[in-house]
């Protein structure tokens, strides 16, 4: 089976380094030519939970040649009108595309690649970008029961989608085949508009976010706008990172948001060095994936009816960031109204 990782930034590195190291070589595909040549001559060193060196072959997406069985997207949503027309050459008629990108991408990589060729999933670990050649994993996938969720869009479960699963097992654990993908994704969507989006707005790691009490409030209520909008769409949240219950994220009361408040402490326990990459694009000058996340949940709330105020101020933010009107600083959280925040800080 030909396989590739298309996008090897911090988690196609890491993923990449260790499908290798495991017994299942792959193809790492990445447009930073310094990185490349990095990983080519010094092998892709993975530092913070482990500490590895993997010698890995890895091309930029000029490079590529003939047809793929599997390919793994791990590219930015942004960069997917570049990157899926010229996929496409690679794809056979029985090609899969699992695409791995945060927010809800299958509908859009399937208008490129057709539904029939389209699988996707969650990845349930976080890595961080250090350099050419160097990323950082910054969970203990040890602890993990599965890394990856996935499934097909239809919510079919067959030979296809336990095929990519038993790929991804080369991670060190199994991966969750789910019939209930759309859900799923919900349910990443959480860590995403939440955690990553407070990392960019702050600037600053998952760690500063929740020491910050104002910016750790900011958690609660942007979940609770998910959940209210993945319920409006018809789907029902799985539990969340570290088998943490999405039933907190009402905010009925007082009780239930310090539970809430509770949860993202125990959700990150051991992440608090992370960095979001919506905030590393931000770092790097570049445009982030904020419309898609954030963006995502503030149009489903207009789809119905559904005010989503925490969202669209992370979006505001951020975007103002890409364009040089704000600076990358935790006194951006001071952006939250007092009057929004139901319970004291």
């Amino acid at each position: 089976m030909r396989i590739a990782i298309l996008g090897c930034g911090a988690m196609g590195t890491v993923m990449g380094a260790f499908l290798t190291r495991n017994g299942c070589p792959v193809d790492m595909v990445d447009n930073y030519q310094a990185h490349v040549d990095a990983l080519n001559e010094k092998g892709a060193h993975i530092v913070g939970m482990v500490d590895m060196t993997v010698p890995v072959r890895v091309m930029t997406p000029e490079q590529m040649e003939g047809i793929y069985d599997l390919v793994f997207l791990f590219t930015k949503q942004t960069a997917n009108d570049q990157v899926l027309p010229a996929l496409l050459p690679h794809l056979g008629e029985h090609s899969t595309v699992c695409t791995l990108q945060n927010g809800v991408p299958e509908p859009y990589v399937a208008g490129y690649v057709g539904e029939n060729r389209t699988v996707g999933g969650t990845v349930l670990w976080g890595a961080t970008f250090v350099g050419p050649g160097e990323s950082e994993l910054t969970q203990n996938i040890q602890m993990n029961d599965h890394l990856f969720e996935i499934g097909e869009m239809d919510g079919s479960v067959g030979e296809r989608i336990q095929a990519v699963a038993d790929v991804l097992g080369y991670m060190g654990r199994p991966a969750k085949v789910t019939d209930q993908l759309m859900a799923s994704r919900w349910g990443k969507l959480i860590n995403n508009a939440c955690m990553s989006g407070m990392s960019a707005v702050c600037g600053s790691t998952f760690g500063q976010v929740l020491d910050d009490p104002r910016s750790r409030a900011c958690l609660s209520y942007l979940g609770c706008e998910v959940k209210q909008c993945c319920q409006a769409a018809g789907y029902k949240l799985p539990l969340l990172l570290n088998e943490q219950s999405p039933d907190t994220l009402d905010l009925k009361d007082q009780a239930m948001y310090e539970a809430n408040q509770e949860m993202f402490q125990v959700m990150y326990q051991d992440m608090h060095t992370a960095k979001a990459s919506m905030l590393q694009d931000l770092e790097k000058g570049k445009k982030t994936e904020v419309t898609m996340i954030n963006g995502f949940v503030c149009q489903t709330g207009r789809q119905y009816g559904i005010p989503t105020p925490f969202n669209d101020k992370v979006v505001e933010i951020v975007t103002k960031i890409e364009a040089g009107q704000l600076p990358l600083s935790m006194e951006n959280v001071e952006l939250f109204p007092k009057e929004w925040f139901t319970y004291p800080l």
